[in-house]
């Protein structure tokens, strides 16, 4: 999770627009996570249908262009706020859910979907300026809020892939990701990245490939609940990193929301009920939504086979 704060500082180093920078972090991702299966033996035996290579593909159109439309938030509003609006991914999941699925929303999870609508309208702190400008920063919140919807469709499509090692999915996701992304990639702008190609390879094999084998390796080995508390270490480590490096910080009302936004996602993967200390602590097998960062797939956990305003500027 303190990788995944890094994200955003990788992205803005790199130079890159952000469709490049999604189509080679699929390229070194892709690397790195090839060879860590090879090396661990994956690929034997490994549970893939027509089906589920089909559901894992689908799941990966929509990760690619969430990471995409993530990084475009970036740079129109600022690492921090597209950070902490791109954690609502978890109620879109429930919605997606009740819409597509027919889950019921309870009472309770319709408290926390206020809550963090709530928490969501204080970090956006949009002013009468940002109605009356050019509406960067109203375009950057729709892309934050655009890029945790995909997520929320990669979640309830990949949750489908049973059987199968979570690694191998996000294989087959950042693999489909190459061709996906090559009509939206600028290949000619590459020979002018310079060191920039340090913080593309840093994107593909730090947080696409270690960050994945840390993530997988560690949801069959902690519960649920403190999986779930444990996610929100990145988008603080986020925040800490927009400050050092950009000098971005929150104001006073984006403050009040970001525990708002925090307490709705953790109400809603624990079962908090008001009055309530917190609910049943499920086991670690059923990760929670929230776990899947912009640098991993929406790969569920139950798939590992049992071995074990600020800145309104642009940031950069």
């Amino acid at each position: 999770m303190l990788l995944s704060g890094t994200i955003g500082v990788f992205v803005v180093e790199s130079g890159a627009s952000p469709f490049n920078v999604v189509f080679y972090r699929c390229v070194f991702g892709a690397l790195f996570l090839g060879v860590y299966c090879a090396l661990r033996g994956f690929f034997r035996n490994h549970g893939f249908t027509a089906r589920k290579l089909a559901l894992a593909a689908a799941g990966g159109v929509f990760i690619v262009f969430n990471w995409a439309f993530l990084f475009e938030a970036y740079g129109r509003t600022s690492i921090s706020v597209a950070t902490v609006v791109y954690h609502t991914q978890p109620f879109f999941v429930v919605l997606l859910g009740a819409l597509f699925f027919k889950d019921r929303i309870t009472r309770q999870k319709a408290g926390w979907l206020l809550v963090a609508f709530l928490g969501l309208v204080l970090v956006a702190g949009v002013s009468a300026s940002d109605l009356s400008g050019d509406s960067a920063y109203l375009v950057g919140l729709g892309y934050a809020l655009l890029a945790a919807l995909f997520y929320g469709l990669s979640t309830i499509i990949t949750k489908r892939v049973t059987g199968v090692r979570p690694h191998l999915v996000a294989l087959v996701q950042v693999l489909l990701g190459i061709p996906l992304l090559l009509p939206f990639t600028r290949l000619g702008q590459s020979a002018h990245l310079g060191t920039g190609w340090a913080w593309l390879a840093g994107l593909g094999f730090l947080h696409t490939g270690v960050m994945y084998a840390l993530m997988y390796s560690s949801y069959q080995k902690l519960p649920t609940s403190k999986i779930a508390v444990l996610a929100f270490v990145y988008p603080a480590a986020a925040l800490i990193c927009d400050w050092a490096v950009y000098g971005h910080h929150v104001t006073w009302t984006q403050a009040l929301g970001i525990p708002l936004i925090v307490a709705a996602s953790l109400g809603t993967n624990l079962g908090w009920r008001p009055g309530r200390r917190g609910g049943p602590a499920p086991t670690a097998a059923a990760a929670p939504t929230a776990l899947a960062t912009p640098a991993a797939p929406a790969a569920p956990a139950a798939a590992v086979r049992p071995e074990a305003k600020a800145g309104r500027c642009a940031a950069g």
